[in-house]
């Protein structure tokens, strides 16, 4: 059966099945994707198998011309397989996101330093004092406590020399950490405090969740540079190619969007109709990458420059990610399992996507 054949969904004479897509083609274990193309059911009217590698995936929908399977737990990137009626479809690659550290409690992004170490918070409910607030991941994937006793660590930024902040949801305050994992108050005051980034000349604005965009200025002068609406868990903060502070913040709506705000505190809309959206990072294209739902998937969503948004990679309890080298990523994820206890990871996907490098400081 010739490719026109298959489009016109006419079935293969030898009743062999054919994958001519999987949308997303990145996932976490346990995020549902989508196969399209022709023979996917067999002819009984019984569910096919399939295989992501070697692991057999669940099939949730299934149809002569797609279906959804949940990506198995224990799934590494490789070829999927769709089985009908004794016969095997061609194998189509699918990356899939590998834990590296459970049990944490990250609310925004991962960050990482110019080595490449990666810095997670054990962020604990509102008001917990956690045994460790920050851990450290190298480079070869060993966990260590990091910093300790910082109440409710939240978002962390690097300026270009390297140095760490961290924002306190608990006390409203942004605190400076040396390189020894000891911290001391940077700027006090900040509300709510959540989502951090850095500017082009260095200042630093810290999103207050109750509604007010804060910028500090290099000599700590604080000023107020926006005013939002009011999000239910936190602002997250990224500056795009051209100098614009994009944020995202959940509501109680289902249709939230992602606002951009100029040089100036000028504040716009870039795209509105995410569902509950979180961490977000840019890409050297000018794409944004934003943990949250489109039409009800819950990923991580790209958004072209020119508005156009598609759902990258399928996942669930995805809260932010990074860029990470060797054109990849870091995601982190948070799942609620009870009233006051969160189980949290931060996984690698081999995702071919380069991240927009750290602002140029003036100097």
């Amino acid at each position: 059966m010739g490719i026109s054949d298959r489009l016109l969904g006419k079935k293969s004479p030898n009743g062999k099945p054919h994958i001519a897509g999987v949308y997303p083609s990145a996932a976490l274990p346990g995020g549902e994707v989508r196969i399209t193309g022709s023979d996917l059911r067999p002819s009984e009217l019984r569910r096919p198998r399939v295989r992501f590698g070697d692991i057999e995936g669940s099939v949730l929908i299934s149809s002569d011309d797609f279906l959804i399977a949940r990506v198995p737990f224990g799934a590494s990137s490789g070829p999927v397989v769709i089985s009908t009626n004794g016969h095997s479809s061609n194998p189509h690659q699918v990356r899939v996101a590998v834990p590296i550290v459970e049990n944490l409690h990250p609310v925004a992004n991962p960050a990482l330093d110019a080595e490449g170490n990666i810095y997670v918070t054990f962020s604990g409910s509102r008001g917990q004092k956690t045994p460790v607030s920050i851990f450290k991941i190298d480079t070869n994937y060993n966990v260590k406590p990091f910093v300790s006793d910082l109440m409710n660590a939240t978002s962390i930024a690097f300026d270009r020399t390297g140095q760490m902040f961290v924002s306190s949801r608990n006390d409203g305050t942004v605190y400076r950490v040396a390189p020894n994992g000891s911290f001391s108050s940077y700027a006090e005051g900040m509300g709510i405090a959540t989502g951090i980034a850095f500017d082009r000349i260095g200042n630093l604005y810290v999103g207050d969740r109750s509604g007010t965009i804060f910028k500090i200025a290099p000599d700590r002068q604080i000023f107020v540079f926006a005013t939002l609406e009011p999000s239910v868990s936190a602002y997250h903060l990224a500056f795009g190619p051209h100098g614009d502070l994009f944020v995202t913040g959940p509501t109680t709506s289902s249709f939230d969007c992602v606002y951009k705000i100029d040089p100036h505190g000028t504040v716009s809309t870039f795209f509105r109709g995410l569902g509950r959206p979180q961490g977000i990072v840019f890409d050297v294209d000018g794409n944004l990458y934003v943990a949250s739902s489109l039409s009800g998937k819950r990923g991580i969503v790209r958004i072209a420059p020119d508005g156009h948004a598609t759902l990258e990679v399928a996942g669930a309890d995805l809260v932010g990610l990074a860029c990470a080298p060797g054109r990849s990523a870091i995601l982190a994820t948070s799942r609620p399992v009870g009233n006051s206890t969160v189980i949290g990871a931060v996984h690698h996907l081999a995702w071919n996507i380069q991240g927009l490098p750290l602002p140029n400081f003036a100097t």
